[in-house]
């Protein structure tokens, strides 16, 4: 390693941008992109590399140059860019063939869809790449389809789930949806900041012209965009950020919360016709479930009442927010019943709940609804493959199975005394 790049790697920022190894003659031999560039341009020279052609770029590389990007999506799309344009000869040699994939865009159809495909073919739709990792534009895509909905398949127009999620388009505006799949189409080009501003004059014309709601609408838009650039899309393992779970974006989204439910806490009861009654609660911290966080509680009275046991469990939880910490949506195994119970504690703290409605079926292919006491529509029922079911399903199944083992551990003590 020369002086040169030895002073460099000291100077790389910890920031996201586009990275340019070059040979000792100045030609860019390797462009990447980096959610972080200190430590990814350290990486080829700090560790021993097994793969030959790797090795081989590292021998080569003389200097290297980058381009801070202000989130990870830029660097995606600026990596996209830079590629094309310098063709790097270790692009090409330590890329595998099939991770270049393209977002395909039939403008033409009747109702288009956005799909990746690593094959475009000259149909007449419009192909925004290559880029040249399939996770990242994978990742890069759930976060723009809150923004920009679009259908990835034709059946999605039947999801009501969908619809009420803001993940694909309002049927009654047809016009809307071509709209925003030009709008993403740009904003995969790396037309971010012309997008904003062009948003930004928009929402001003309409405020101006008292359409408010219209106003409203693209000031969420906005501000998804801003947060948008804060979004984890590389999947590196540093730095994870939340946001990354589809499940509790969804949550959030599908209850209006006002942040990402970080820490989630299940609540369930178990007794036999009220005897040895007790409660369990699990937590889940960022989606994943937190063991050191459980508690278990012993139901002061024996008597056949959930409505009473789960009242007299949330009273003693709430007690404990400063030492135990706060939860941001409670989880109560039960319908409506169950939640109007304890909804009026809960409201007390600001802490929204919800309740999974099994209609008695506790096996594990029990449907997945959800109750809330805010909810002025039916409870709504989800996929069992949904993101969102699956993280309710798991907590609460969790929360059965950590009751059930305090519950016959109580009892068997009781047996041999």
């Amino acid at each position: 390693m020369n002086e040169n790049l030895a002073r460099k790697l000291k100077e790389l920022p910890n920031q996201s941008g586009v990275y340019f190894h070059k040979s000792a003659d100045g030609e860019i031999i390797y462009i990447g992109k980096a959610a972080n560039l200190r430590n990814r341009v350290r990486s080829y020279f700090n560790r021993e590399h097994t793969d030959t052609k790797t090795r081989a770029l590292v021998a080569e590389i003389s200097d290297t140059d980058w381009i801070e990007t202000e989130s990870e999506i830029d660097a995606l799309f600026l990596e996209s860019e830079m590629v094309k344009r310098y063709m790097p000869r270790y692009n090409i040699l330590l890329r595998d063939d099939k991770s270049a994939v393209y977002v395909r865009i039939p403008f033409s159809d009747f109702t288009p869809t956005v799909a990746l495909t690593r094959t475009p073919v000259d149909d007449g739709a419009e192909y925004i790449g290559p880029f040249y990792s399939a996770l990242p534009i994978k990742n890069a895509l759930r976060f723009l389809r809150k923004i920009f909905p679009y259908y990835a398949n034709k059946n999605d127009a039947d999801s009501k789930l969908l619809l009420q999620l803001g993940l694909i388009p309002n049927p009654e505006n047809p016009a809307n949806y071509k709209k925003d799949l030009k709008m993403l189409a740009r904003y995969l080009r790396g037309e971010r900041v012309k997008i904003q501003k062009e948003i930004e004059k928009e929402m001003d014309t309409a405020a101006k012209d008292l359409a408010f709601e219209k106003a409203a609408d693209l000031r969420n838009k906005l501000q998804n965009l801003n947060e948008l650039r804060r979004q984890i899309v590389f999947g590196r393992d540093e730095f994870m950020d939340i946001s990354k779970d589809q499940a509790l974006v969804g949550l959030r989204d599908l209850l209006d919360l006002a942040e990402i439910p970080r820490r989630i806490e299940a609540y369930d009861i178990s007794h036999i016709s009220g005897a040895h009654n007790v409660a369990s609660m699990v937590v889940a911290t960022n989606g994943v479930a937190d063991r050191r966080e459980y508690r278990k509680f012993k139901i002061s009275r024996n008597v056949n009442d959930d409505y009473a046991a789960l009242r007299e469990v949330i009273t003693r939880r709430l007690k404990h927010l400063s030492d135990w910490g706060r939860p941001d949506l409670v989880l109560i195994d039960g319908g409506i019943g169950q939640l109007n119970a304890v909804s009026d504690l809960l409201d007390v703290e600001s802490i929204p709940c919800i309740g999974r409605d099994k209609g008695g079926d506790h096996s594990r292919n029990a449907p997945v609804e959800i109750v809330a006491p805010n909810f002025d529509k039916a409870p709504i029922k989800l996929n069992h493959d949904d993101h969102i079911a699956k993280l309710i399903a798991r907590l609460d199944e969790e929360a059965h199975r950590f009751a059930v083992s305090y519950h016959t551990n109580l009892r068997n003590k009781s047996l041999f005394r």
